[in-house]
């Protein structure tokens, strides 16, 4: 950026704050930039414009209204007598305000200003006619004509002020990135989210070819619970995008459906990925029984390969991939207790309760944890897994979502997907599976032994169950996704079935003491 004294700008903003200069030398640079600006806004956030008569407030203002309404030819009349127009857009309600002619803060309470901009984008010209009534948390911009090569040309000024300079240090990487990789200019339609913090959008070119972006900002360490570690630390959470990175190179080395990363912003948790497409390994009927037993396979290859515990992300950057060990895999069925019990069912558990409660699951895990231990992706199950046709053997299986990937026993993915928490999987299709994974286990080698995989696969199965009760009861209660609840029951039937089994007959009957209505179901079933 030349200098801001040669151009014959004021001195710059506050330096505390996230600044991004952006020249804007002709109207087609305002209305791109207009349009990455709207695909980054939301609902509830404020944008001001500031400068002088004729630097381009309006003219911005316009083209980001016409981007967020997905409409060019959208008439945006200058708010400057109505002083505030709104707009309904396909991203949110829009109010594109005028402070000019306001004679005080006061007038904004009789135009209903309040009611007008809640969840909406709000834009403000002359924003420091009333300052005070403005969000805390907003994108100031400042625009300026200067002279650049000789010609005219506009000069934005963005700075993030509040909770927004993160996003706007995230915005600039970002459009750094899709210059880089050669996205500059592609549609962002935003894609259906996971149960994460993670945000993913499609990028569609003019020719039509698309590609999926991560925006998954360094996870926040939360407060610490236990030895000084956040809950995160302790269950062996990924923190970065870094992990993402590695695993899927460690996969596609495999010649497995990992998506390739086109682009990568690592610092700033933006990375750019092959569009694998979106069909899936269900149906309207349930589990595809073949597309599973790919899926079954898959893992067997993984489980039956020596690999490393240290992945490249980039130059002279690695991931150690950690252990799931006792301390992630009970701090996980804890979430049972803090989440499941207290709220689901309504019981307080008694210090010796709970004390119970985890001794048995230490005895139940010992022997887990005590085998060797292998990629564990954490999240095997029917979301995560895309159908590629066109591809061949396993590599038919897209791969995504292991960025959460630890070493751990081989059975635990396969009860992901054998025990799918959103999709019901009949008992005959699980012991299918079951005898698929194990027949070709001991294929190539003939010292596994199944027994103990069952057992294993049995504890592991009632541990996956007790956590994801915990955790879709707090999607509800803390995070406002009721929508998880409606596979509570499916979970339930799943840890009734595992606790079946010998090996967990102290959890069982810890389970028929603080939960008998979980054990229910299962009196007179044949389903264990």
């Amino acid at each position: 950026m030349p200098d801001r004294g040669l151009m014959g700008l004021p001195p710059g903003p506050d330096p505390r704050l996230p600044v991004w200069e952006v020249l804007l030398d002709d109207e087609q640079a305002t209305r791109d930039m207009a349009r990455f600006i709207a695909d980054e806004l939301k609902p509830g956030d404020v944008v001001t414009l500031s400068g002088g008569l004729g630097a381009g407030k309006t003219t911005l203002a316009r083209a980001i209204v016409r981007a967020l309404a997905g409409d060019p030819g959208l008439e945006v009349p200058s708010p400057t007598f109505t002083l505030m127009q709104t707009y309904d857009t396909r991203k949110a309600p829009v109010v594109h305000a005028d402070f000019y002619r306001l004679g005080s803060s006061d007038e904004l309470v009789e135009m209903g200003w309040e009611e007008a901009t809640e969840g909406a984008v709000t834009l403000v010209e002359w924003p420091d006619r009333a300052a005070g009534a403005l969000s805390a948390s907003r994108l100031d911009i400042t625009l300026d004509i200067v002279s650049a090569d000789g010609a005219q040309a506009r000069v934005a000024i963005l700075v993030g002020v509040g909770a927004f300079g993160e996003r706007l240090v995230r915005a600039r990487a970002l459009k750094g990135l899709l210059a880089r990789a050669g996205w500059t200019g592609a549609r962002r339609t935003p894609m259906t989210g996971d149960a994460s913090t993670r945000a993913y959008e499609r990028l569609t070119r003019e020719t039509g070819e698309n590609a999926v972006l991560m925006i998954a900002p360094r996870r926040p360490d939360g407060p610490p619970i236990r030895q000084g570690k956040p809950y995160s630390a302790i269950a062996r959470l990924a923190e970065s995008v870094h992990a993402f990175v590695a695993v899927d190179r460690g996969l596609r080395s495999l010649g497995l459906s990992a998506p390739r990363i086109l682009g990568e912003a690592l610092d700033e948790g933006l990375l750019l990925l092959e569009d694998l497409g979106a069909e899936p390994v269900v149906d309207a009927n349930g589990p595809i029984p073949e597309r599973y037993a790919e899926a079954a396979r898959l893992l067997v290859g993984i489980h039956a390969t020596t690999l490393p515990h240290v992945l490249p992300v980039a130059d002279e950057i690695e991931h150690v991939i950690p252990p799931y060990d006792e301390a992630a895999l009970t701090i996980e069925v804890e979430l049972f207790v803090d989440w499941y019990l207290r709220f689901r069912v309504g019981h307080e558990l008694s210090s010796a309760a709970r004390a119970d409660f985890l001794n048995a699951w230490r005895e139940a895990l010992a022997d887990v944890i005590a085998a060797p231990a292998t990629w564990t992706l954490r999240d095997y199950h029917s979301p995560n897994l895309i159908w590629l046709p066109e591809r061949e053997g396993v590599a038919r299986l897209g791969l995504i979502d292991f960025q959460d990937a630890v070493l751990g026993h081989p059975a635990y993915d396969l009860v992901s997907l054998a025990q799918d928490a959103r999709v019901d999987v009949a008992p005959e299709l699980e012991l299918k599976l079951l005898s698929l994974y194990a027949r070709e286990r001991r294929a190539r080698d003939p010292a596994f032994d199944v027994a103990a995989f069952a057992r294993d696969y049995a504890i592991l199965g009632a541990q996956r169950a007790t956590k994801i009760l915990g955790i879709f009861v707090r999607l509800d209660r803390r995070d406002r996704k009721p929508g998880y609840l409606a596979h509570l029951p499916r979970l339930e039937a799943y840890l009734a079935r595992n606790l079946a089994h010998p090996a967990l007959a102290r959890l069982k009957a810890w389970y028929e003491t603080h939960a008998p209505r979980l054990l229910a179901p299962a009196a007179g079933s044949d389903e264990t």
